[in-house]
């Protein structure tokens, strides 16, 4: 029985009934019972393993199919009427041809199975940020995730009324083929479609296909930011309370830093961390022209591998409860799960993530086809588990933002921290975003990876585009926050990280966040303001860089360097990538800002070869290049050990 008068939604409830031809159809209600009942029905299905109540109590296990356990950026398209809208970077299909593609597979695919339909909230139900989404979807898995991760019911439908307007979401999971799986967004008509997938960032549309490719693109035509960030809040010992928001591309500390434990030395001065949210952030502008963040999800879609409660304690915390894990291990002996890092100790016990048993003696770290959980193995956890989930977590006027924060992964070249100017100043830091390769499974190590404002897979319109929109947000807003950028991963030339990391961040955040209430001082360089050494705080910070050589002073200002001549080069790099890479609709004042940055470094010496990545020589210009220039980059990088922050 259908929840709602909607005929917009009724129309594309019937339309994906008649594509899918599902043996039944179930409209998600979110209430506690129905929730319980599709898990035991779930388990009795085989889709999920129960895990033992006392040591997990509403845990679950679940695993894919080995095809089938990450996002595919190959197959992931947005499709606009206009190819060069799309932009360069991502792949583009028509319209047209994508919905033909669609249909033909999806239809009757559904046959045998139930169709659910689920009406969610990308925010808190009610608040001027929120979006309401349908999705519907064959898979009880999806129900299940979907309900952890948005808010789920009657009350979305509620809150749309008789005729308000939805994002369509379309989930067929077929046959799993991967060679006929698409994600498929058209952000023209608010519709994203995927088939052939069953896996978390395929399926649960919600997530970055909603709440980034079309959010982004609805937030362009509408003047909001939906951006890959997390947001948090530090509380100072003076009761004062900020927030940040902080993009970082994939393993660049972005989970670490959310959910943030400070040192000792913090903690009993009285500094507290908040996470509002781990991984998107969705930006207003308030009446009191300050930038104000959402997080639009309810849950954590966290990578299993590696957390720990060494590592990120918070995290761990967040999973003890209501989780859904996918593709790790399930040791037998207790029923509960385990990953590689969960602890020191093997488990004697243990079916892998493909459901064969597990041979702790033949494990080697360096080989992955040893480890008993699959590398991108996943956790769903609620939110509200989190230990240190922010009071505003739920607030429907969200966190007004005094920082935002970008990084990366380099071995040089990027100070530890450092200041934008301005705002435009500030886009241009994110626009030129990169991380360099740390193993050769992703090619050769030492390459740049451009990502930016690690939007790069999740951007829904063409890139510059979105540069552009940054730059038109920056005149709405008259007190914006102040934009930095930092780097935990500098190293020695021995390639040993200089900087601790983890909970150590929090030494640069006061700094941050200081600078952005006028209290700590800096240096002006030719990038940008970076703080004297004397200004972090290393009180206790007890490091050792490697065997028999502790963290210092002297370590501290090495790492806070500005080399001119490596910013020459650097700046070389920003322009092939521009040219090359996005080639159109960069605006002007990122361009002023690349020549800003050129003149700064004009004179200094020759770079030596270094752990970066070249580029070719390109003039400097005040204006835009009139001829686009294609540029290589090759780098002769030694390979340094591998570190979370």
């Amino acid at each position: 029985m259908a929840l709602t008068k909607n005929k917009k939604v009724l129309e594309f409830v019937s339309e994906s009934a008649e594509l899918g031809q599902p043996d039944k159809i179930v409209w998600i209600d979110g209430s506690p019972e129905q929730i319980k009942a599709l898990k035991e029905e779930a388990v009795k299905s085989g889709e999920l393993i129960k895990l033992n109540e006392n040591l997990l109590p509403d845990c679950y296990l679940h695993r894919t199919k080995v095809n089938d356990v990450a996002r595919v950026e190959d197959r992931t398209f947005i499709c606009t009427k206009n190819k060069a809208d799309a932009g360069p970077i991502n792949y583009w299909m028509d319209p047209r041809q994508a919905y033909e593609l669609a249909n033909e597979i999806a239809r009757g695919s559904m046959k045998g199975r139930t169709m659910y339909v689920i009406p969610y909230s990308m925010g808190v139900v009610g608040s001027p940020f929120a979006k309401i989404g349908i999705e519907v979807t064959d898979s009880i898995y999806v129900v299940l995730n979907m309900n952890i991760m948005t808010r789920v019911g009657a009350q979305c439908l509620k809150a749309l009324g008789k005729d308000g307007d939805f994002i369509k979401g379309f989930h067929a999971k077929c046959n799993v083929d991967a060679d006929k799986r698409y994600i498929l967004h058209f952000p023209e008509d608010n519709t994203i479609i995927s088939v052939n997938s069953a896996y978390g960032g395929n399926v649960l549309l919600g997530k970055k296909c909603f709440a980034l490719r079309i959010a982004s693109y609805l937030g362009k035509n509408e003047g909001w930011m939906a951006e890959h960030m997390l947001i948090l809040g530090v509380t100072f010992p003076d009761g004062e309370k900020k927030y940040v928001a902080a993009a970082f591309p994939s393993a660049c500390g972005k989970t670490n830093l959310a959910m943030l434990i400070p040192p000792k030395h913090y903690i009993e001065k009285g500094y507290k961390i908040e996470c509002v949210g781990d991984d998107i952030a969705w930006i207003r502008v308030g009446d009191d022209g300050r930038l104000w963040a959402v997080n639009p999800e309810n849950g954590f879609f966290g990578v299993a591998p590696g957390t720990n409660e060494h590592s990120n304690f918070n995290a761990l915390q967040s999973t003890k409860r209501g989780t859904i894990f996918t593709n790790v291990a399930l040791n037998t002996d207790d029923m509960t799960v385990w990953w590689e890092g969960l602890s020191k100790e093997l488990p004697e016990h243990c079916i892998d993530w493909t459901g064969k048993p597990w041979n702790p003696e033949k494990f080697d770290k360096k080989d992955k086809s040893t480890c008993s959980a699959h590398p991108n193995s996943r956790f769903t956890a609620p939110a509200v588990n989190c230990p240190c989930v922010s009071p505003e977590f739920n607030s429907k006027t969200g966190v007004p933002l005094s920082a935002i924060i970008f990084g990366g992964r380099r071995a040089s070249t990027t100070p530890l921290v450092y200041q934008a100017k301005d705002w435009n100043h500030g886009v241009f830091v994110g626009s030129a975003m990169s991380s360099e390769t740390t193993a050769a499974a992703a090619g050769a190590v030492g390459v740049l990876r451009h990502d930016p404002m690690a939007m790069k897979p999740f951007t829904g319109y063409h890139m510059g585009d979105y540069f552009a929109h940054w730059v038109e947000m920056g005149k709405k807003v008259s007190n914006p926050p102040k934009i930095f950028n930092v780097n935990w991963f500098r190293t020695d030339k021995d390639g040993n990280f200089m900087w601790p990391g983890f909970g150590d961040n929090m030494r640069v955040l006061e700094w941050i966040l200081k600078r952005c209430s006028g209290t700590a001082d800096a240096e002006e360089t030719a990038i940008g303001y970076v703080p004297k050494a004397e200004d972090i705080d290393i009180t206790d910070l007890d490091y050792e860089i490697c065997e028999g050589k502790k963290f210092g002073l002297d370590d501290l200002k090495e790492i806070l360097t500005v080399d001119k001549a490596k910013w020459a080069k650097e700046a070389e790099e920003i322009e092939g990538y521009y040219t090359g890479t996005i080639k159109d609709r960069i605006p002007q004042e990122l361009w002023d800002c690349l020549a800003t940055l050129k003149e700064n470094c004009k004179g200094a010496a020759k770079a030596k070869p270094a752990a970066e990545s070249t580029a070719t020589d390109t003039p400097a210009a005040a204006k835009k290049p009139a001829t686009a220039k294609k540029t290589s980059t090759a780098a002769t990088a030694k390979k340094t050990t591998a570190k979370k922050s």
